[in-house]
């Protein structure tokens, strides 16, 4: 059977649909966080604005009440950045990427730090962080007091599983250094490799389909050859792109039609919409991808969305989200950029 090219346009709806940015989610916030593959917040805001932008009626102190409560889980996980989400996910994930993490680890740091001195220094923070939970620099300072180069504190994270303790992290309190034991944090869950490199695959596609099987491992920080197997094993749809490439999907998820309406949205600071792995779907114009990523702005930058792709960026001042537009934006579209912009400093305030 002659598989279905889809279009760059069907990809791009495929994408909004997922992410509810064609529809704001319905769902309970747990639950849409499941659904679009967790939130990258390296900003702390990220995720509050990120949210916003999905959900109806979304409130900022759910999110972080979520976090005290344990039902959202802030840690380092997929590609070694900070994400929230869901507890129940957040074991699944580390069962998928924690072995690729220490296996690149021991390569890259094979000639400066032995496997005893990273035992060691596990150990070292494994018994501070019974006691309760630690700010970053404690937790450096203990190595450094042990001879441990500074980068050590990173390597321990890769067979340490630490969480990021609220309020640090939230939109209260952005800096995210305060650590904590995930196991005493929240229930352990015993996932092996397999189980979970599914679950990645399923929550990938789910969020972000249809895809390849390197988009999907550079979405979670793994080389593609770990997922092959596992693949082999699932029911997937096929596709094609236009340019002929194999993609992959979920039996029943979203495959919305190429005219689709698109209405404005605005998102966040490393929303993962944005980044290398969703390109095929050009929600980020290639032409506008260097005023976005670049070395100048390492933390990226906000953006807002028309019919679908990245038409500017955004901050607040004073009360006011302004615009900077890239290209002037279309007289028919500017009531809705307006009404959007207004409600987006209503959630600041």
């Amino acid at each position: 059977m002659t598989e279905r090219t889809l279009t760059t346009r069907e990809l791009n709806r495929a994408l909004l649909a997922r992410q509810f940015l064609l529809e704001r989610s319905s769902l309970p916030m747990v639950a849409t966080i499941e659904r679009i593959g967790g939130l990258q917040t390296q900003y702390a805001p990220s995720g509050y604005i990120g949210l916003w932008s999905r959900m109806r009626n979304f409130r900022r102190d759910a999110l972080t009440e979520a976090l005290h409560q344990r039902r959202v889980i802030q840690g380092t996980l997929l590609r070694s950045t900070i994400h929230m989400v869901s507890a129940s996910d957040y074991w699944l994930y580390l069962a998928a990427i924690r072995q690729a993490r220490q296996d690149w680890w021991r390569r890259v740091t094979r000639h400066q730090i032995s496997e005893l001195d990273m035992e060691a220094a596990v150990g070292a923070l494994r018994e501070q962080l019974a006691k309760g939970p630690r700010r970053a620099d404690e937790l450096r300072g203990i190595l450094a007091e042990r001879g441990m180069p500074p980068f050590a504190f990173g390597g321990v994270a890769q067979w340490l599983e630490m969480v990021r303790v609220p309020p640090s992290g939230t939109w209260e309190q952005r800096r995210a250094d305060l650590y904590g034991i995930a196991e005493a944090w929240i229930r352990p869950a015993a996932h092996d490799e397999p189980a979970g490199l599914e679950h990645l695959i399923r929550r990938y596609l789910g969020a972000f389909g249809p895809a390849s099987v390197r988009e999907i491992a550079d979405w979670g920080g793994i080389p593609h050859t770990k997922l092959v197997p596992v693949l082999e094993r699932m029911s997937l749809r096929h596709f094609r792109d236009e340019k002929g490439k194999e993609l992959i999907d979920l039996p029943r998820a979203p495959l919305p039609d190429a005219d689709s309406p698109a209405p404005v949205r605005f998102l966040p600071t490393w929303d993962a919409t944005l980044l290398v792995h969703a390109r095929r779907t050009q929600i980020l114009p290639e032409k506008y991808r260097p005023l976005v990523f670049n070395s100048r702005t390492p933390h990226s930058v906000p953006t807002f969305l028309i019919d679908g792709a990245v038409a500017g960026t955004w901050r607040v001042e004073h009360d006011r989200v302004e615009l900077q537009p890239f290209e002037p934006i279309p007289k028919s579209v500017r009531p809705e950029v307006d009404e959007e912009a207004q409600r987006l400093a209503a959630f600041f305030r």
